[in-house]
């Protein structure tokens, strides 16, 4: 027997909301739900209150192969999910991915993931989803200097975003591309700051070898740190060592900056290699005090004071950056983010 639906009732599970049962629910034309989803800036507020609640009862999904289709996008956003070289650092873009996936969901965007062994299949499969999945923009991680990656996007007007700095120079003339970056140099030197409050001057470094633009940042700002307090170039190279990332080879190079310059403390570049310090550390029954980088939650778990980088406010203003070019809603609005990370000071941090 047919039975007809009650004004105000809520649908059955078998009969999907459209544009023509929020317009009638809101007492408006369905032109006008049509701007409320797509150009809110054309509607007054209170109809744009009533739209909003008879979405809200209803439960209306707007059809994402329409909206597709009406405005030639297709609200995806791509990023490559590298693959992870150590567990313990790999923490950091994981949670970038989660902060940049919530606030694109919140915003109407979905992220795909991809893979790729390096740049060169990165761009490859640029090409491929751009073609087949109409992504709308990219964004990018782990930059570097001669970044391919980043010219083959511009070269073809695709919308992207990097989160890490483009480094080195760029040609005369030549525009920088939307960027949001953490100031690791800062970093360091606050780390440097703090243990020179607890009482430390011979204040070591584990760093990474030559060739990564993080880690040099890093490092600098360890080294103009220590200059700053007095310190001259001859401590300062035997205080620093260039060793991979790594547990093991953190502990292996606090056991020998140990021997050879008898530190205090130590600054290292990741949390890694300060696990393995500490490892050395307690092992040993010293007071060496470690800092590390990137706050992971193995740093929570024993106690090691890190330098922790804004990374849900990365993914937010990286995202913001993105859809400026999308919308064309940027203004005056910069185009590069550098944020300040801060100290989480835990156990580790020891006085002399």
């Amino acid at each position: 027997m047919h039975t007809e639906r009650r004004e105000g009732a809520p649908m059955d599970a078998t009969t999907r909301p459209t544009l023509e049962s929020v317009a009638q629910r809101a007492g408006v034309s369905r032109q006008t739900v049509s701007n409320v989803l797509n150009a809110p800036h054309l509607v007054r507020a209170d109809t744009t209150d009533r739209v909003r609640a008879a979405i809200d009862a209803l439960g209306y999904r707007p059809s994402s192969a329409a909206r597709q289709l009406r405005t030639g996008r297709s609200r995806v956003l791509g990023l490559r999910l590298e693959p992870v070289h150590d567990g313990i650092n790999g923490a950091v873009l994981d949670r970038f991915l989660h902060a940049l996936t919530e606030s694109a969901q919140a915003r109407g965007y979905r992220v795909m993931l991809f893979t790729a062994p390096d740049d060169a299949g990165e761009i490859a499969q640029y090409s491929e989803l751009l073609d087949t999945a109409d992504l709308d923009a990219f964004v990018l991680t782990s930059t570097h200097r001669d970044d391919e990656r980043a010219a083959w996007l511009a070269e073809r007007d695709v919308p992207f975003v990097t989160f890490g700095r483009p480094w080195g120079d760029r040609p005369d003339g030549a525009a920088a591309h939307p960027w949001v970056d953490v100031d690791g140099a800062a970093g360091t030197r606050a780390a440097v700051a703090h243990l020179r409050r607890l009482g430390h001057e011979r204040i070591a470094y584990l760093g990474w070898p030559d060739g990564s633009d993080v880690g040099e940042d890093r490092a600098g700002g360890w080294a103009a740190a220590m200059v700053d307090a007095g310190h001259d170039g001859f401590l300062l190279r035997r205080l620093h060592a260039r060793v991979p990332d790594g547990v093991a080879a953190g502990a292996q190079a606090i056991e020998r900056v140990l021997a050879d310059a008898a530190p205090t403390a130590v600054v290292c570049a990741s949390d890694s290699l300060a696990l393995g310090a500490l490892t050395v550390a307690r092992s040993q029954g010293t007071t060496l005090a470690v800092v590390g980088f990137d706050d992971t939650p193995v740093a929570a778990a024993v106690g090691l004071t890190s330098v922790a980088q804004p990374l849900s406010e990365a993914a937010q203003r990286a995202l913001d950056l993105l859809l400026d070019q999308l919308d064309g809603t940027g203004g005056t609005r910069s185009r590069e983010v550098l944020l300040a990370p801060h100290l989480v000071e835990r156990a580790s941090s020891r006085t002399p």
